[in-house]
């Protein structure tokens, strides 16, 4: 079954934007505005896996909210604007697991999301695409059953293309969430670890490159 994710975010854009590609990605999704509702939900249902909690809410705000959510076992991931550095301080101290300053990257929140889930044992830890198998718990690779050695920035890497399948992954995207580096002209680190996780893999067929965008791993579903 696949993970529940619980967004309390007011703005409607922004919660429908959020719950549409966590929908696409294969999550559950349950939403709410208020930050009063979202604390009568709790009561009514306790198997959301994590929650995506913004700082500014009509009725209970994230701060009164984030005990709440601790209380039933919810890890949170908190939503702040821009330079609210106090809020990002103050949201950790408070038993926060992370944070995302808006605006934000969707694949950014997606790539916090299943790393939450993973350091709370939220997610399957075995991942196999064809013949080779991803341990996220131990951090091993396998092909046919023999084990591959992947630097860490490579493990990460094929990561994020085994948990974004069949999508297309520009460069700035992948550089901006694994390294950090949202400027232009490093794109060669990009292809050297592309073309490093191919070699050893096998996977010249499997990671297929897009013209001018970046690259796609093509599965068979």
């Amino acid at each position: 079954m696949s993970a529940h994710i619980l967004v309390i975010e007011d703005e409607e854009a922004i919660n429908d934007l959020i719950c549409m590609n966590l929908e696409v990605t294969g999550y559950q999704v349950t939403a709410f505005f208020d930050g009063n509702e979202a604390s009568k939900g709790l009561s009514e249902k306790d198997d959301y896996d994590c929650a995506l909690l913004d700082v500014m809410l009509p009725g209970k705000d994230g701060f009164a909210l984030l005990p709440e959510l601790k209380a039933h076992g919810i890890p949170v991931i908190f939503l702040t604007a821009r330079g609210e550095v106090q809020n990002k301080v103050r949201g950790l101290k408070e038993g926060a697991e992370d944070y995302l300053v808006k605006p934000f990257e969707m694949l950014e929140l997606l790539v916090r999301i299943e790393k939450v889930l993973e350091r709370n044992g939220r997610v399957n830890s075995l991942i196999q695409i064809y013949d080779v198998v991803i341990d996220t718990e131990k951090r091993t690779v396998t092909k046919d059953g023999q084990e591959v050695y992947l630097k860490p920035m490579e493990y990460e890497c094929l990561l994020l293309f085994v948990r974004h399948k069949n999508k297309a992954l520009t460069r700035k995207q992948i550089l901006g969430t694994l390294w950090g580096m949202e400027f232009e002209g490093e794109t060669r680190t990009v292809d050297a670890h592309v073309g490093r996780i191919r070699k050893k893999l096998g996977w010249g067929n499997v990671i297929k490159t897009i013209p001018t965008v970046g690259y796609r791993l093509e599965v068979d579903e």
